[in-house]
């Protein structure tokens, strides 16, 4: 034990000693009020051993370490909440202050993905149905195509193959199959499975041109990501080119922006600095505006966050039907006036009297346990919120924000945690008004080794040192490959809570919480990856009775 405590002290102590020389003035690491999970960079070199901790005694280091590292001056304004639990014996191995309230950025995703396998299942897929409105005369449609959205996350770029709109080839083919190459009417969205506000509670509104913040609906296309390749002229004084994709001419976009001379980029006393190239939406949304310069043979790439996601979906079902050579003459509509069981226009619904409304086919999603992955390792937010709502249109038919916040809320009470212990205000972690304890993590990291779909759960966490957003961290420890766990980004906020098997083969559950620290964010994981690498490499005899 002697032994165990002297290496605490030198690792405390070596860390202590790097972060007080770090702490120049700090630099706030470019994390916005809601920045995506980024994958953190490789750790930055310190005075710290990297030898982790494997001997007897592995508890009292950590609770050493612990109190060593978090008296230091740089943590006086910090908040932190820490709980390590032995799984199987249900065995408190560290708490500090473990039913506090913490802002637990993406960390919310853990609850997220754990309510919507109790409802959900891994096999669930979303359905969506495209039908045609009106009746066929030769290789004319007299109608309306109609598209009864779900809230389907799958349709983008990374789970079709890198092609989201491979999702809509079966029904083209199936349009040409029955030689229809002309729609008279629209192409319109049916129902509302969605209802409500397409943001979430609390979000920022100056994160709404961000990809990371893109708002969600029961259409969706491509994660709500829309990416602007600008390229500027070939003369000084030209307008620069946009090309827009994944979605070919939606959003429309207005360009203001020129080209320089490459020798004006640099700034001198007599010449005025020149501006710098602006993307940004105009008011309502739905205009994006590039603006200022752009040096001769620059180029760039921009993403913007999708304002409307049913135009987006709808726009990008359209460009897929003119590249099959199937017009619609009367355009993409994504607003249609609301009537009846959901949204769809006046005209088509009461053409729908006289006859059948034919189902052409259904776009199906692929299985939830690979929407699962791609929400939980990127951290992607939108699937978050999609399957958030999911979850409680499929547990109480109604698809609201205030249905999938109480169908959410009453799971996670019969895993034993209250109001007291969560505010569960969205799906993602977006939202600043989200908090729950450390307690409450463990508790749905407990109720889900116990469920079923237990390993579905652990193999969509991010691996240490291996993929997703602690792919570079805790490298070359016992840590890598081993953790499993998600992480958690706000301003302000950073969060880590997983799994991680001893080398005694315990299996443990943490989490661990850092909320209003003005350090770099870096200095927070530090310390997060030497308590995960510390019990990865350390033993847990059980205790004497």
């Amino acid at each position: 034990m002697k032994r165990a405590l002297v290496a605490g002290v030198v690792i405390a102590a070596s860390l202590v000693a790097a972060c007080a020389k770090s702490a120049r003035p700090p630099v706030e690491a470019p994390v916005g009020p809601h920045r995506p999970e980024p994958v953190a960079p490789e750790m930055i070199p310190v005075m710290m051993p990297m030898a982790t901790i494997a001997m007897p005694g592995t508890r009292d280091t950590l609770q050493y370490l612990v109190d060593s590292v978090l008296a230091a001056p740089m943590w006086r304004n910090a908040r932190w909440g820490i709980l390590l639990v032995d799984a199987e014996r249900n065995d408190t191995i560290l708490s500090h202050d473990a039913d506090r309230l913490f802002m637990p950025a993406s960390n919310q995703k853990l609850l997220t993905a754990a309510i919507a396998l109790q409802h959900l299942g891994p096999d669930f897929r979303w359905r969506t149905p495209v039908l045609l409105d009106g009746t066929q005369r030769g290789s004319v449609f007299h109608g309306d195509l109609l598209v009864q959205g779900s809230g389907d996350p799958s349709i983008s770029d990374a789970l079709r193959g890198g092609r989201a709109s491979s999702a809509f080839d079966a029904i083209l083919d199936t349009l040409q199959a029955r030689g229809i190459k002309r729609i008279t009417g629209r192409v319109l969205p049916w129902g509302d499975a969605l209802p409500g506000a397409t943001t979430g509670f609390g979000w920022a509104w100056d994160d709404f041109d961000a990809g990371y913040s893109a708002a969600i609906d029961e259409l969706t296309y491509n994660e709500g990501e829309l990416y602007l390749h600008i390229v500027a002229g070939s003369k000084i004084g030209s307008p620069v080119t946009v090309r827009r994709a994944p979605t070919e001419r939606y959003p429309a976009v207005r360009i203001e922006a020129i080209t320089r001379d490459t020798a004006t980029s640099a700034v001198s006393a007599i010449a005025p600095r020149p501006m710098p190239l602006s993307v940004v939406y105009d008011s309502i949304g739905h205009q994006v505006v590039v603006s200022g310069t752009m040096s001769q043979g620059d180029s760039t790439r921009v993403t913007l966050a999708y304002r409307h996601p049913s135009d987006a979906f709808l726009a990008a079902l359209g460009d897929a039907l003119r590249a099959r050579k199937i017009s619609v003459q009367g355009g993409v509509i994504a607003r249609p006036a609301p009537h009846g069981p959901g949204r769809v226009a006046s005209r088509s619904t009461k053409r729908a009297v006289a006859h059948a409304i034919d189902t052409l086919g259904v776009i199906e999603s692929v299985s939830f346990a690979d929407v699962l992955r791609r929400m939980l390792k990127p951290s992607q937010n939108q699937m978050a919120e999609l399957i958030f709502r999911t979850s409680g249109y499929v547990a109480s038919g109604d698809g609201s924000l205030d249905s999938a916040r109480a169908v959410g809320t009453r799971t996670l009470a019969g895993w034993g945690i209250t109001g007291q212990d969560v505010a569960y205000r969205d799906g993602s972690g977006l939202s600043r008004h989200d908090y729950l304890t450390p307690r409450a993590v463990v508790r749905v990291l407990d109720a889900m080794h116990r469920s079923p779909w237990y390993a579905v759960f652990r193999d969509g966490l991010p691996i240490a040192g291996v993929d997703g957003t602690i792919a570079n961290r805790m490298k070359d420890t016992p840590a890598q490959g081993n953790a499993r766990a998600k992480t958690g980004t706000l301003d302000k906020a950073r969060a880590l809570s997983g799994y991680v098997t001893s080398s005694d083969g315990r299996l443990l559950f943490f989490s661990l919480l850092c909320n209003n620290f003005s350090v770099p964010t870096r200095e927070v994981e530090r310390v997060q990856d030497l308590l995960v690498r510390t019990m990865a490499g350390g033993t847990f005899p059980a205790l004497p009775q």
